[in-house]
């Protein structure tokens, strides 16, 4: 079934095993290996899709897109004081976020 190739797939491109997606997501022995011939439940699913940080619509073959951060892509503006911005996964500090300000400022406004 297309669930457990995409599944399969998925995983060797995140460099895991299936066992290890199967674990995280807290699923019983052999779950995904099942998919071969039965249809998974939508929660067994949504559980590998969250490991494996893409859709279950990816999973069941409805897209090929398997990275759900390239649509719907959040926006926000430097000068926003509210907002934590982050660059790999960590927060840019407030010293820095200066530095970019003034980097991108026009030479108008200075």
């Amino acid at each position: 079934m297309i669930e457990f190739e995409r599944t399969k797939k998925l995983a060797k491109i995140r460099k895991m095993s299936l066992r290890e997606v199967n674990d995280k997501a807290k699923l019983g022995t052999n779950t995904i290996y099942n998919w071969k011939s039965k249809k998974p439940g939508s929660d067994a699913l949504a559980a590998v899709a969250k490991v494996l940080n893409t859709t279950t619509d990816y999973l069941k073959g409805l897209t090929d897109d398997h990275n759900p951060s390239s649509r719907n892509k959040a926006q926000a503006d430097l000068d926003d004081d509210d907002t934590i911005f982050t660059f790999q996964g960590r927060p840019i500090p407030p010293e820095d976020l200066k530095i970019i300000r003034r980097l991108l400022k026009n030479d108008d406004d200075e």
